[in-house]
This record gives C-alpha cells, sequence and structure tokens, in this order.
C-alpha cells in the first residue's frame, strides 16, 4: 500500500481513478489501484470511453454481438458492461464503507444536457442497465439537469452531478438534492440507501481565469483552489442546515464534495497541486491515474479546507477586482464543458459505427 496515498484516504479523501477501459479490468490492474493506491472508487464520462473504445481490441467480441444493434444501443451495452463490472470489483469497498465509496459513475449523454425529461429518462435506463447498488448516474448541473437530478434522486438513483463551477450553481445543486430526498420521504422511499457527489470543477477554473488575468501573475493558478474552498463553505453551510438535519434523522446522506478536473495541465504548476491543496474529511478527489501516481511518488497532505471559505472568497473578489467576470468565466465553462463530451461522443459513436461494420 503507498504510504503516500494511504495518507491522503486516512485524511478523509475518498481516492477515485478519473478512468475506466474494459482492458483495466481485464489485466488486473484496476484491481491492483484498489489494494495498492487505495483507490476506492472510478468516476467516467464520454471522453474517457471514447478514447477506450477507439484504441481498445478487448472490446471486439462484445461489438460483433452488437453489430446489427443500432450505435445508440451497442454504446449503453458497452459502457454499461464495463460500468457493471467495475462495480462488482468495488462490491468489498461498497459494503465495508456502508456505501459511500465503492462507486462507479456513467454518464447520460451529453446532447441531452438541455432536455429535462429525457436526461431523466435515460438515467433511469442506465441504473437499471447497470444494475448494481453501486453505480451513480452522472448528471450534468445545468439549468435544465437541476430538475432531472430531482426527479431522479426523488426515484431512489444515487447521482453524480457533474459540470459545476461556480457556488451559486452548486447552491442549486445541493437544492435539488434535497428537494429530492424530501419527495422520497413522502414517497416512503429508505433514504438510506440514496447517496450523491456532487462534481466541481477546480483546474478548468485556472485555465480560462489565467488567460483573462493580463499582467496579474500573482493571482495565477490561485482562482480554481480558491473556487474550491467557496464551493467547501457553502457545503458546511447546506448540510449543516436544519434542511438537511430533518432530513439526516430520516436516514438521508450528506450528498458530497467531489473535486473534479484535479490534473494540473499547465507543466509550470507542481502536478499534486489540485490534490494537496483540496483535503477535508468526507470528501472525493476523482483524478488521472498520471496524478495519482505524481501523489503516491512525492504528494503531501497538505491544510484542511474546513472553515477556510473567507480566504477563497477575498481570492476571488481580488481576481474580479483585476477585471475578470467570473461569471462570464464559469458560463463559457459550462458551455465548453457540455460541448467537449457532446464532441467525445460523436468520436464514440463514429469509433463504434467502424467497429460494427469490420464485425460484419
Amino acid at each position: 500500500m503507498n504510504e503516500r496515498l494511504k495518507a491522503l484516504a486516512d485524511a478523509g479523501v475518498s481516492i477515485w481513478l478519473d478512468d475506466l477501459s474494459r482492458g483495466r479490468l481485464t489485466s488486473g490492474n484496476l484491481a491492483q489501484l484498489i489494494s495498492e493506491n487505495s483507490v476506492s472508487g472510478v468516476t467516467t464520462n464520454p471522453t474517457i470511453f471514447a478514447a477506450a473504445l477507439k484504441h481498445g481490441a478487448d472490446y471486439a467480441d462484445q461489438v460483433a454481438e452488437l453489430a446489427d444493434a443500432d450505435v445508440s444501443t451497442a454504446i449503453k451495452q458497452l459502457c454499461s458492461t464495463d460500468v457493471r463490472n467495475a462495480c462488482d470489483l468495488f462490491s468489498d469497498v461498497y459494503a465495508s464503507s456502508a456505501g459511500y465509496d465503492g462507486r462507479v459513475s456513467i454518464e447520460v449523454e451529453p446532447g441531452l444536457a438541455r432536455e429535462t425529461q429525457a436526461t431523466i429518462d435515460q438515467a433511469a435506463e442506465l441504473h437499471g442497465l447497470v444494475d448494481r447498488e453501486n453505480v451513480l448516474i452522472k448528471i450534468p448541473a445545468t439549468k435544465e439537469g437541476l430538475p432531472a437530478i430531482t426527479q431522479t434522486i426523488a426515484n431512489g438513483i444515487s447521482v453524480n452531478v457533474t459540470l459545476i463551477f461556480s457556488e451559486d450553481r452548486y447552491r442549486e445543486v445541493m437544492d435539488a438534492y434535497l428537494t429530492g430526498l424530501e419527495q422520497a420521504a413522502e414517497a416512503g422511499k429508505d433514504l438510506s440507501t440514496i447517496h450523491s457527489v456532487a462534481s466541481f470543477f477546480i483546474s478548468r477554473v485556472d485555465t480560462e481565469v489565467d488567460k483573462r488575468l493580463g499582467d496579474h501573475d500573482e493571482l495565477k493558478a490561485k482562482a480554481g483552489i480558491a473556487n474550491g474552498l467557496v464551493a467547501y463553505s457553502a457545503f458546511e453551510e447546506v448540510f449543516g442546515g436544519e434542511r438537511f438535519k430533518a432530513l439526516e434523522v430520516k436516514g438521508a446522506n450528506k450528498q458530497r464534495p467531489l473535486w473534479a478536473s484535479t490534473g494540473t495541465k499547465d507543466p509550470a504548476l507542481p502536478d499534486t497541486l489540485y490534490v494537496t491543496n483540496l483535503v477535508v474529511d468526507g470528501c472525493v478527489n476523482t483524478m488521472p491515474e498520471k496524478t495519482m501516481q505524481a501523489f503516491a511518488d512525492h504528494g503531501e497532505v497538505g491544510e484542511t479546507m474546513e472553515g477556510r471559505g473567507n480566504e477563497g472568497r477575498a481570492i476571488l473578489a481580488a481576481i474580479e477586482a483585476a477585471g475578470v467576470d467570473l461569471d462570464d468565466v464559469f458560463a463559457v465553462l459550462e458551455d465548453e464543458g457540455v460541448q467537449k463530451f457532446v464532441v467525445s461522443w460523436d468520436e464514440l459513436v463514429e469509433s463504434v459505427k467502424d467497429a460494427q461494420a469490420s464485425a460484419k
């Protein structure tokens, strides 16, 4: 067991791998990461699956079986098979953590990001396809996604809310989760079985803010972590409040903050920057394997994020004073985030179509 990653896990950070492929499952690589690197979950997205299917001969047999299926059905079957098998691999972690960890995410089709009912329907479909308690259905935190989050939680399905960039939208996400729990309680569902994480993106904020900062070098590479501190402060407030306490006595779980986009994009920055500085008991950090291995080699567990919201707000205020419109930054990042996944989905469609044609 790697001692640095174990120290991170002991500090209360759930280490989830931001990658999944059939090769990781069949080779034993993912099992090794669980046993040696304290990995306790996996997140996926259309980009990850597009890369896996484009370069993976591991899918040839199943593609041949699905050669005559429509491409949407084939993609759902291919992806849900990987997620189901990963869920099974994490079953012991899931059981030992009472459902908090051992989680594997699968995302609704990104083209549905602006369609509420279609997202609700596909969330239920994917949940049924994977057919494992420890699956999380990823729903983007668009305006149209918020009511889909509420309804999916109300249906008793656990959710990973993705593409969160701002405190304002994060508060709407937490409200959507609590509303879903309230509706689930009214319907007589067991709240203890419903879990959720809220994926707050970090490094992408620095990338967008830094290119707008001009000569203000002293503020560069600070927005992402500051934004995370503000987000965690909002989490402390909401889940320490009376509304959640009324649900907690009925068995409800907190919607844990998940730090996403934690690989550094700028090679001039420390490669463990978004791990060392995002440490707090009860959070998740989903990271690419490259970042995980960097932390395993030389990472240090940083100061806790608890009670540091004002520190984050001061940095964001200084950035705005330097002329950066953060509301515009967050809007641009959400639109780009959705569009990047749409592009990846289109690549995935073409890869599967080509594979199906070759299999005939």
